[in-house]
This record gives C-alpha cells, structure tokens and sequence, in this order.
C-alpha cells in the first residue's frame, strides 16, 4: 500500500556525526521528523527510516514482526557507521526499545543513546491473554496521537494488530533483561503524563542500565509523543547537548550551543 502523507523516512547527509531516530509501535517517522530536521540542521548526518509495516495500513503491520524492526534500523545503524566516525542511536517508544537493542548487540559501536517513553514493559493485564487472543482477534483499537498539545499528527495506524503487538512484548522482555548490557552514556526522557507507556519504563531503563552515565529528564507539559508536544524543543536543546558532549569529534560544537 502507498506510504500516507508525512510518513515518508527521511535521511540528511551531514557531518561526521551521524544520528539514527527510530519511531515507535503504530507509529510513523512523522512522530520524530522535526527533531530529525533540527539535528540536521546542527550539521549532523540523519537518519530516520520508515519501520516495516508502519505508515501504510494496519494489515500490512500485522505482517510484521519485531524482529523486521530490529533487521530495519540495524540496517540504517551500518550505514551510517560507514558515513560518520560516530553514530548515536534515538528512540520514541517502541524505538526507545529498539535503541537499547542495538545498544546491547552493538557495545563498542555506539556513542550514545537517547531515549523518549521507551517501553520495556506494561502492566496492563489483558496483555496477559495474548499469547491466544492473537490466534482468535486481529487488531484492537490504536493508540495513537496521545499528544497534548493540539493540531499535532503522528501519522500512525489507528488499528493495533494483535500478533505484531506479541512480538513487541518478546521483545520487551529481551530488552529488558539484557539492560546491565547497555554501558555507553544515555539520556532518557519520561513524561509525568503518558496514556500509552507507563512512566515506570522510563525509570527502570534509567535505574538498570549499566552505564556510569545516565541523564533523566521529566517533560511535565507532554504526554506520549513528546517529540511532538509542548517539551520537544526541550528534547531536542538537551539531545544536541548530549551528542556535543559524547560525540568524539567537535563538529557538532557551535551547532549544539547555538540550539
């Protein structure tokens, strides 16, 4: 099916620096497109790909699985490890999850990683029947858009199915369990308000993780797509100040300063 209007990947050719942003679970690249525009304009190198599944139509999600996902921003990780001499990896969500991933199989690769509500787990007890339901219902309502501040658009599926969603809490679980393995430095931000992750994700990635170094800010005035909401130009100040600080290379000096 053809992509929908504004879910388009994007990718900018930058510096020796380079920034991978993964969006999150029935979600589309529209959720991190203007932070992706602002590290390019900081003279970055971007890429934001297009998860498979995403931005087209629920039933073509629900031919997908977690590890498609993992396949897909692993391959946009090596290409930009062959542009740039380093590379930080961002994550919404499901792509916070994805983020930490490739963290954990990519120890000494990346420089960085910068986390927004990333999910890791959920509390909600109806997950419990999924490893059934998914063989009996094939897509429950979405979750998208849960944004506060108004005129704002995720371009995600409005239609969540049920075996991809599976597959997301496999990989949860991995993720999760492999956090000590996660050593470069990580910036995380978690909404006070969030109707989609628990706010408790994010504290379990800053608590569990095995880096020495790790940032926490609470964005007070966003829910879930924070990177849409009223706290994305805090996100976007604190990120460029991140990669200036990790990046081993000061090209991204004056950018980030002047963010």
């Amino acid at each position: 099916m053809a992509v929908r209007p504004g879910a388009e990947a994007y990718q900018h050719g930058g510096g020796s620096v380079g920034v991978l942003l993964c969006h999150g679970f029935t979600g589309s690249p529209a959720s991190l497109r203007p932070c992706a525009e602002a590290f390019a304009d900081a003279g970055l190198t971007v890429s934001l790909p297009r998860l498979p599944g995403h931005g087209t139509a629920w039933q073509d999600l629900a031919m997908t699985r977690a590890d498609d996902w993992l396949f897909a921003v692993t391959r946009s990780f090596e290409e930009l490890r062959r542009q740039c001499s380093d590379v930080f990896v961002v994550g919404l969500s499901m792509g916070g999850t994805l983020a930490l991933r490739l963290a954990q199989l990519n120890p000494e690769a990346i420089r960085g990683v910068v986390v927004v509500n990333p999910s890791i787990h959920s509390h909600d007890r109806r997950l419990m029947a999924l490893p059934v339901l998914r063989f009996v219902v094939r897509s429950v309502p979405g979750v998208i858009n849960d944004i506060k501040l108004s005129g704002q658009d995720e371009v995600g599926d409005d239609r969540m199915p049920l075996k991809a969603l599976y597959s997301l809490t496999k990989l949860w679980r991995q993720t999760s369990d492999d956090l000590p393995l996660v050593q470069c430095p990580v910036l995380v931000f978690g909404s006070t308000e969030d109707h989609v992750v628990e706010p408790t994700n994010a504290m379990e990635v800053v608590r569990r993780v095995g880096s020495p170094d790790v940032n926490f800010f609470a964005l007070h005035d966003s829910y879930h797509v924070a990177t849409l909401d009223n706290d994305a130009p805090l996100i976007v100040e604190q990120s460029l100040k991140f990669v200036e600080r990790y990046a081993g290379t000061s090209d991204v000096t004056s950018a980030a300063g002047n963010a």
